[in-house]
């Protein structure tokens, strides 16, 4: 089931433990150096969406260069689809069903050339077309356009159902997840948080999870909620940056870009204006996939995941998870109120009000995130221009929706 065009998914119930929110010091270790087509070293991140499905023929995911081999090879792909470059998207779907979508299973880890995408199966008899996105329901697309207009060299690893959680937590090569499905009001039941909490505090990853389209707290939200995850509410970018749009969560740790310009599931090339937080959180993934590919890039670090509990492995140099959110809450903006444009709603809420210059950070969390602000991240984790904390009144008032957070889960 789903919500509206703007909304996130709905997911079944999942019977769960309560468990702490603190970091875990002891993550698992994974993989070796890439090398590319060329014979030149080269760094990677890679995020794992968990949706409906992903249309890999759409010209917004092909590239000119396939993954290199020992990459594939690390990630444990099983099957190669070369996908068919003639023809309308019905076209290609079919000529490719005896050679690519018929043949795969539950056990396969897809690799479909010509794109930096690998898909799994998350949970079995989800769609007849296994990882391809249902010609019903585009989410998934739309999800995976919004991880790639941030970090176009993001790998990305599909995982095709709301059970993929798991897998991508457990897959050693998976830097970042991101989630954009929950009941619709944040229902306070039980779904993912046994998951992503294995992924974050045992696997190391970072986990950007989808705060809800209502003006219910984020704060109860499984899939926002839970202190390990980063909880993303929405924010108008375009035209009128200095709008919060009161129809997504409140208490949120950051907000993102609420509507975007992303890939048609049944199309080559086809576009649409969508907006959501599901598509806010997506495009925060792939800001700090560009953070982490880069840091990489830097230190000559080649692997990908998280190795000896951290996600960046340089000479005398690592960066955990939490170091990488801690950097993004202090790099992250509040808006002028002199940005506002009341005359630039967009989207399914037009209720969007100017960021409060009084203790603006009741409205955004630590404030906004967008690509504007990845270099910062950068210069504060390698030392060139470390950040400061925000204000005392700010942080205070962040701590207190955390602990409300810690308490609840």
């Amino acid at each position: 089931m789903k919500g509206s065009g703007y909304g996130r998914h709905l997911v079944p119930v999942i019977v769960f433990l309560m468990i702490s929110g603190c970091l875990d010091e002891n993550i698992s270790e994974t993989s070796d150096d890439i090398t590319s087509e060329e014979g030149i070293q080269k760094s990677y991140s890679v995020v794992a969406p968990v949706d409906t499905g992903i249309n890999p023929y759409h010209i917004h995911f092909q590239v000119n260069q396939s993954l290199p081999q020992s990459f594939l090879d690390d990630f444990g792909v099983t099957l190669v689809c070369d996908l068919s470059q003639e023809g309308t998207w019905e076209e290609r779907v079919e000529a490719d069903r005896e050679s690519c979508w018929d043949r795969i299973t539950y056990n396969d880890t897809v690799y479909f050339s010509g794109t930096r995408i690998i898909g799994a199966m998350g949970e079995e008899g989800w769609s007849d077309t296994p990882i391809l996105d249902d010609p019903d329901d585009g989410h998934g697309t739309a999800v995976t356009g919004a991880v790639i207009d941030a970090n176009p060299d993001a790998v990305i690893f599909f995982l095709e159902g709301f059970d993929g959680v798991r897998r991508a937590a457990e897959h050693p090569m998976v830097d970042i997840i991101t989630t954009s499905f929950g009941p619709i009001g944040s229902v306070p039941v039980s779904g993912i948080e046994d998951d992503t909490e294995y992924a974050v505090n045992v696997m190391g990853k970072i986990h950007t999870g989808a705060c809800d389209n209502t003006a219910s707290t984020c704060v109860q939200d499984a899939t926002g909620g839970p202190p390990w995850s980063i909880g993303i509410a929405g924010f108008q970018e375009d035209g009128d940056r200095g709008k919060v749009m009161h129809c997504s969560g409140t208490a949120p740790d950051i907000v993102a870009d609420w509507t975007q310009y992303l890939p048609d599931h049944d199309s080559i090339d086809g576009y649409h204006d969508t907006s959501g937080t599901s598509f806010a959180t997506p495009r925060t993934a792939g800001v700090l996939s560009l953070v982490i590919q880069e840091l990489r890039n830097q230190t000559n670090d080649y692997g990908s995941g998280t190795r000896n509990g951290s996600l960046i492995t340089g000479e005398l140099f690592s960066i955990t998870n939490y170091e990488i959110r801690r950097s993004m809450e202090k790099a992250s903006y509040f808006p002028e109120v002199t940005e506002y444009d009341p005359g630039a709603n967009e989207g399914a809420c037009q209720t969007g009000v100017p960021v409060s210059p009084v203790a603006p950070y009741t409205q955004t969390g630590w404030g906004v995130v967008d690509p504007t602000i990845t270099q910062v991240i950068i210069d504060d984790l390698n030392g060139v221009s470390p950040l400061s904390d925000k204000d005392f009144d700010c942080e205070a008032y962040m701590d207190s929706i955390m602990a409300m957070r810690e308490a609840y889960w």
